[in-house]
């Protein structure tokens, strides 16, 4: 435990308060060690709080309203522009940003690169929270959501694709929830959910490669359904499923560069020391992975276009924007992530990383509102409804992933040490006990309960 420049605030990272002393409350670890009054003086001091705070008083009873009113009343979307900013936005961008959870499990699981442990908590968060609000942009786009079980559990249609992706989408974010699960029961002392976890971590891993590269590939596939209507450049039949797949794997992993780069400039004192200082070196592993990925796009978007023979599309006025996205989103950030990996400058590759991201982001924008429909006259533009609905939920969803963050161990390791401290104070002098045997007996009992609340193997956390 340590102690923040505020006086009264500290923080919590271990079971006890000190060695040889209580353990924190539920209540405790809630509220950061505050009392409830110094808590809310706390979050009244912070600006961005306020402005979460105008975002909720304008968007949630707008988000009410939807339900009551209908769909009609929130959205413009219509037969011509079916998907509207709730899916445009809230699952096909926000599905291929959290694709980091299942590549970080493999890296670390699978092909055994523990050094990047000390991350792969924060991009299994990223992974859940982006899937889980992905869903409840999806609620907020159906029109009976409350009949979300009956396509699912009632009525099978299993030659449809949105039946596929609904099913890897609520099965992988099952998934996702059993792997974040393990830093929870660490945080709340649940020793044996923790080791069950552990115990099944390599078939989850392995559940999360299948379910996750099948439904990034089927949110492509949902776009064969209208051949017609998305503009050729964005549109390949044999390859539209690659397509989306191939580019996920970019934006998750640039996804997590910019969220532990947020995350060590405004929360630097919930990171321990083993995040802080590898920080660089993670970044210029995963913009590795994610340079890697974006070559591999950029050569299937060329393959895409050759092997359909849309080459004249590139000068119309919708090929300059086609360029205009290939360039900014695809090959500028990839030119500066090799640049800066050979030079290791470490700014320019989350500049790089958050241009990777607006280009993936463009992509799916363009594939299922803007360019869809292209030859009719008339463009889709929401409704201010729509808009103040799609902020509302993606603040929400800011402000639980923050406050995970405060709290769970996701980017600092829970301290077992203190454990050991207390068992050490527990060996009484061996001069009351008949034998050294039985002085030890209290020890031993005490260190094997401690050992079995110990962290995984590298993700002990650093001295203080």
């Amino acid at each position: 435990m340590k102690k923040l420049k505020t006086p009264e605030m500290v923080i919590i990272d271990s079971p006890y308060k000190a060695p040889g002393k209580a353990r924190w409350s539920l209540k405790e670890k809630l509220l950061l060690g505050l009392t409830p009054q110094q808590y809310i003086s706390q979050a009244l001091r912070n600006p961005f709080n306020w402005l979460f705070a105008l975002i909720f008083a304008i968007g949630v009873p707008i988000l009410a309203g939807r339900f009551f009113f209908g769909l009609s009343w929130a959205t413009d979307s219509s037969y011509d522009y079916p998907w509207g900013l709730f899916l445009g936005f809230g699952l096909f961008t926000m599905v291929p940003l959290s694709s980091s959870g299942f590549q970080l499990g493999t890296a670390v699981q699978i092909f055994g690169r523990h050094d990047l442990e000390p991350i792969e908590r924060l991009a299994l968060l990223n992974g859940l929270l982006g899937y889980f609000f992905a869903v409840c942009f999806l609620l907020a786009d159906l029109g009976q959501p409350w009949r979300l079980p009956y396509p699912m559990f009632f009525s099978f249609g299993p030659a449809a694709v949105l039946f596929l992706v609904a099913w890897h989408v609520a099965t992988y974010l099952s998934v996702q929830i059993a792997e974040v699960s393990e830093s929870f029961f660490e945080w709340i002392g649940f020793p044996m959910g923790k080791r069950a976890i552990h115990n099944i971590t390599l078939g989850l891993t392995v559940a999360g490669i299948i379910l996750s590269t099948l439904h990034q590939g089927a949110l492509g596939a949902l776009f064969t359904y209208a051949p017609g209507k998305v503009h050729p450049l964005w549109y390949s039949a044999p390859y539209q499923w690659l397509n989306f797949l191939v580019s996920s794997m970019p934006a998750g992993l640039c996804m997590v560069i910019v969220v532990s780069t947020i995350v060590s400039k405004t929360m630097a004192w919930r990171c321990d020391n083993n995040f802080i200082n590898n920080l660089d070196k993670f970044t210029i592993t995963l913009a590795r992975g994610a340079a890697m990925g974006l070559a591999t796009y950029f050569t299937m978007k060329l393959i895409s276009i050759a092997h359909d023979n849309k080459w004249e599309y590139i000068a119309s006025g919708w090929g300059l924007w086609y360029v205009f996205e290939i360039t900014v989103g695809v090959l500028l950030p990839l030119v500066l992530l090799t640049f800066a990996i050979k030079n290791k400058k470490v700014g320019l590759i989350r500049i790089a990383a958050l241009m990777t991201i607006f280009g993936v982001a463009l992509n799916r924008f363009n594939t299922a509102l803007i360019t869809f429909n292209w030859k009719m006259a008339e463009r889709f533009v929401p409704s201010w409804r729509e808009v103040a609905i799609t902020v509302t939920i993606f603040t929400i969803y800011i402000v639980v992933y923050r406050f995970i963050l405060y709290r769970l161990p996701i980017v600092y390791s829970w301290k077992a040490e203190d454990e050991k401290a207390l068992a050490r104070e527990s060996v009484v002098k061996t001069s009351d006990y008949s034998s050294v045997d039985d002085a030890m007996q209290p020890a031993v009992a005490y260190v094997g309960r401690a050992d079995q609340l110990n962290p995984l193997p590298g993700c002990a956390a650093s001295e203080e």
